[in-house]
């Protein structure tokens, strides 16, 4: 069991600064699994430091690839022989075994992945991934311990996805990019992250189209080669620090994310009365000398308002002036940050039903994937236990506000997810310190 890290904060004022986005957690991982395709060697740029990237750098070399990592880079290639099976010993730490199995098929005609894991925001259903490789010919078993999965060549499949779901989209990807014959994704989702792997697999010598109805199509080559690229920037992160320095009433410059990652983000950023600063060097929010309004916010698949920019939003809920809803609709767990919130003083309430937007797939069902909040709050420092990443940096906002000391427990989360987190916040200002 990992020991729980802790940071000591106390609130400091404003917070004011530039910060460098570098790639995404997301994107460096799933272009890792991506790099095991080809035959020669593949160099990923703009590389964050963040404890996701070891973890599939372990994952890569226990099934015999090679993995090189550098200031800001990664070198991988096939070593001489090719391992099937992830260890289960890396059960549980990410979602990334799941999208090994259709590369693993490719170069070994078999492959075991442990069940998948990550943030405890709610089911990752492996059912999408696996009737796709089905679909495309592969025999595949679900057990207690994993998935084990066998085909002597992948064929390409007409499939349509229920729901545009980025592992399952990306998953297809990877296994239909050496498979034989041509392969059509419809209701494929299309975050720019999916479509940085497929430029990325293109760059390999794969043949992907992508198409504005949410279709790809892409047609199987017999092999493919290394590659070079650079990761474009966070848009997780990016939100993230304009949020904190709208919280606390600062300015916070952010660097390296293009503006096109982030024009949902920005839209309902300004109508909640932040005022933006955009230019080809950095943007930057400020909030207006009356205070930020409240807003009602409903998550969704690109290009709609992204899921993880919704915990950062609502301390930003807290802090503006009346009720703000908040309707998740991509997980029905992502609300399990609330308590935590709630314990530093966030007048935030949870309801299962549908507010602040139309009727979503959680309807019907239990899940807390609503939120009233109530603004301006006072908040009061605390001694908090965070479930995940965004949860953790959520938490930080909160207690940059806080009157009193906040002490926050499982700040590794924060550390797998963002690139050099205590750095960034103390370089903008925050009194924050490691507990020894």
């Amino acid at each position: 069991m990992i020991e729980d890290k802790v940071w000591l904060i106390d609130p400091s004022g404003p917070l004011r600064g530039d910060v460098e986005v570098r790639g995404s957690k997301n994107g460096v991982s799933k272009h890792m699994v991506a790099a095991m395709l080809g035959t020669g060697e593949s160099t990923i740029h703009n590389v964050p430091e963040v404890g996701e990237v070891e973890i599939t750098a372990a994952m890569l070399r226990a099934l015999g690839i090679e993995v090189e990592i550098g200031r800001g880079e990664i070198r991988i290639g096939q070593g001489p022989e090719i391992r099937p099976s992830v260890p289960t010993a890396f059960s549980g730490l990410n979602r990334i075994p799941i999208l090994m199995l259709g590369p693993l098929l490719h170069l070994a005609g078999e492959a075991f992945v442990p069940l998948v894991g990550g943030d405890p925001i709610g089911r990752r259903p492996v059912n999408f991934h696996v009737e796709a490789l089905r679909a495309m010919g592969a025999e595949v078993e679900v057990g207690g311990g994993g998935i084990t999965a066998k085909a002597k060549r992948l064929v390409g499949a007409r499939l349509e996805l229920p729901y545009p779901s980025v592992g399952a989209t990306e998953t297809i990807l990877m296994s239909a990019v050496l498979a034989e014959g041509k392969t059509v994704i419809k209701n494929a989702a299309m975050e720019p992250e999916v479509v940085e792997l497929a430029l990325f697999l293109q760059r390999m010598g794969a043949r992907i189209e992508l198409s504005p109805d949410r279709r790809i199509l892409i047609e199987g080559v017999e092999r493919l080669h290394g590659a070079r690229t650079w990761l474009a920037g966070d848009r997780i992160e990016a939100f993230s620090y304009l949020a904190a320095g709208l919280i606390t009433g600062g300015e916070v410059r952010v660097h390296g994310c293009p503006q096109d990652r982030l024009v949902t983000a920005i839209t309902t950023l300004a109508r909640m009365g932040a005022q933006f600063d955009i230019n080809d060097e950095y943007l930057c929010a400020r909030k207006p000398p009356q205070g930020l309004r409240a807003a009602a916010v409903q998550t969704d698949t690109h290009p709609g308002f992204m899921t993880d920019w919704q915990t950062p939003l609502m301390v930003l809920f807290t802090q503006s002036q009346g009720m703000s809803v908040l309707h998740e609709t991509v997980f029905e767990n992502r609300l399990v940050y609330v308590p935590a919130l709630q314990d530093m003083g966030c007048e935030i309430e949870v309801f299962d039903q549908c507010l602040g937007g139309p009727a979503c797939r959680y309807h019907d069902t239990n899940a807390k994937h609503s939120a009233v909040v109530r603004g301006v709050s006072q908040l009061r420092g605390a001694d908090v236990e965070l479930p995940d990443i965004r949860a953790g940096f959520s938490a930080v906002l909160a207690a940059a506000v806080a009157d009193g000391s906040s002490r926050l427990r499982g700040v590794q989360h924060i550390e797998r997810g963002y690139h050099r987190p205590f750095e960034q916040f103390a370089s903008l200002g925050l009194n924050i310190r490691r507990e020894e």
